[in-house]
């Protein structure tokens, strides 16, 4: 589903280059759950970057349903990343002025997809992720789980084909944290791709693959029968 061919990220200023990322040879295969792991710096959100098509590798190529999307102009990843690819941050990235079930419709606005239509799948999101009482609310009055769970509902919205989360934990306790794994464990069950950056090798564990990340290199794969339960 995903593929990278010796994929290269090179950042340069006036005084230094930075390799960021190193002959990256990766393959997603749909319906999996992949941790990506790795210390501070060594690559992670940069490939988590360019496979949700916000960044552009310096060379190599980056293959979605093998497709050959490392060439795409600004214009077409922006077309393309919509129906097919969603996003889970560290930070939730709600809109404050927006209420929950406002900031979890907005991805079917940008598809246009027809109110009636919007409405019918915001609410079985808001169902599906245990949020529906507080549909009304604002981020603000929500606790860091419960913003999470908002984010990972507008982030499947559009039924993307794969989901790309970045330290989906890292603002969390370790009891929200947790919640927020079940959520994306379940999804992969219901046959979502997912790829998650993490720090924690604990929820790495939810994965059936970890790919270890050092010095913008993959070091290690380590693919495992059963995830974690």
């Amino acid at each position: 589903m995903l593929k990278t061919r010796d994929l290269k990220k090179i950042y340069t200023t006036e005084e230094v280059e930075t390799t960021a990322l190193n002959n990256i040879n990766i393959e997603v295969n749909e319906g999996e759950f992949v941790s990506i792991m790795g210390p501070s710096g060594c690559g992670k959100s940069t490939l988590l970057n360019i496979l949700g098509l916000l960044d552009n590798p310096s060379a190599g190529e980056y293959l979605f349903l093998d497709e050959n999307v490392s060439v795409f102009s600004e214009r077409r990843r922006a077309s393309f990343r919509k129906g097919n690819i969603g996003f889970v941050f560290q930070s939730f990235n709600l809109i404050d002025e927006l209420t929950v079930f406002e900031n979890i419709e907005l991805p079917l606005l940008y598809l246009r997809v027809p109110s009636s239509e919007r409405k019918k799948r915001v609410e079985e999101a808001l169902q599906q992720m245990e949020i529906f009482a507080r549909r009304t609310h604002f981020p603000q009055q929500l606790s860091g789980g419960q913003q999470q769970r908002v984010a990972v509902a507008r982030a499947v919205i559009a039924r993307p084909k794969v989901i790309l989360a970045d330290e989906p934990t890292g603002n969390l306790d370790s009891a929200h944290g947790s919640e927020v794994m079940g959520l994306l464990s379940k999804l992969n069950e219901e046959g979502t791709t997912i790829v998650m950056v993490t720090h924690s090798p604990d929820y790495a564990e939810y994965g059936n693959r970890v790919i270890h990340l050092f010095d913008g290199h993959v070091v290690t794969e380590n693919i495992k029968e059963q995830p974690h339960a």
